[in-house]
């Protein structure tokens, strides 16, 4: 490498630190206590000063990028954890553990969610003239982490320095969130974009179980008539929900249920007996063994584990 070359990748790297920098400086500045702003519609900016236990929730399709701090989200068995290095791209609504690795008082974590809709993408694939692979979209898992480069942090940035100036951001946040969408489009995550834009094949009957599975997540299903419905033999059917979800059918089914169960105690205040009932559990005690399987702990003694960490936030 001559030193010219040289000297402009040393420029590049100064200045790609100088965005991460400029980013943290920002976040902080437009979330200044602990919690979840949403400034721009679709846009949500998170700090958190401790690093926590496992959270359970469900993803939506989102671009999701931190700028201080780390964290990690399980799905199945599979692990994806980022940083300020990478981001994370999620396609599908799906059951899972999320956690903050790092974050302290002195260096919080400080991240953001950018949602992202089905029709932008297809309208950003029509006007790229990016066809659809349907081969490239089957059973590809719906999340996965890639390096954050410039051409990601770039407009990232540019999208949260909007928040300073309201008649600019509506003009011009959607303008760069279809620059995100292009460049997912063209980067190596465009395979699994291509899940939010459902063109049909395997792709397309898997996100029809998924919409199944979550509206009638309380009510008994037959895996084997599902695959029918959907013109694929059961093992098929099996192969590639798991490739796309990391987990079977029946497990994504408990997870919801045991979510909502969870919820609804906290929310509601039910006891486990009556949760488990409105979940699709005919027998308490199986629902407890199962909860206690997936949370660690029995429901109630869950229930009021989280109740006092609330508490203890909440007084801090």
């Amino acid at each position: 490498m001559n030193s010219m070359n040289r000297e402009q990748v040393e420029r590049e790297a100064r200045r790609t630190q100088d965005n991460r920098d400029e980013l943290v400086e920002r976040l902080e500045h437009a979330v200044h206590e602990d919690g979840i702003i949403e400034p721009l519609k679709g846009l949500h900016l998170y700090r958190i000063s401790s690093a926590g236990e496992p959270i359970h929730g469900v993803t939506d399709p989102a671009f999701c990028v931190i700028a201080q701090g780390s964290k990690e989200v399980i799905l199945g068995d599979d692990r994806f954890q980022y940083d300020p290095l990478h981001y994370l791209l999620s396609t599908v609504e799906l059951p899972v553990v999320g956690q903050v690795l790092e974050a302290s008082k002195e260096q919080p974590y400080l991240g953001l969610r950018l949602e992202l809709d089905s029709a932008l993408v297809a309208s950003v694939m029509v006007d790229a003239g990016i066809t659809s692979n349907r081969s490239d979209a089957n059973s590809v898992k719906a999340i996965n982490v890639s390096p954050l480069d410039a051409s990601f942090l770039d407009p990232t940035l540019r999208l949260v320095r909007l928040l300073d100036s309201p008649m600019e951001a509506r003009v011009l946040a959607p303008m760069i969130t279809r620059e995100i969408v292009f460049r997912l489009l063209v980067g190596e995550q465009s395979a699994r974009l291509r899940h939010i834009v459902v063109f049909g094949g395997h792709t397309d009957r898997i996100a029809r179980a998924i919409e199944r599975l979550r509206h009638d997540f309380d009510k008994p299903v037959c895996i084997e008539h599902l695959a029918r419905e959907l013109g694929m033999s059961l093992s098929g059917f099996h192969n590639h929900f798991k490739a796309v979800t990391a987990m079977s059918p029946l497990q994504f089914q408990k997870q919801l249920r045991l979510q909502e169960a969870r919820r609804l105690m906290l929310g509601e205040d039910l006891d486990a007996a009556s949760a488990g009932y409105r979940v699709g559990y005919d027998d308490p005690a199986y629902f407890n063994r199962e909860y206690k399987r997936f949370f660690g702990q029995p429901p109630m003694r869950d229930v009021e584990r989280l109740r006092q960490t609330t508490r203890a936030n909440l007084s801090q």
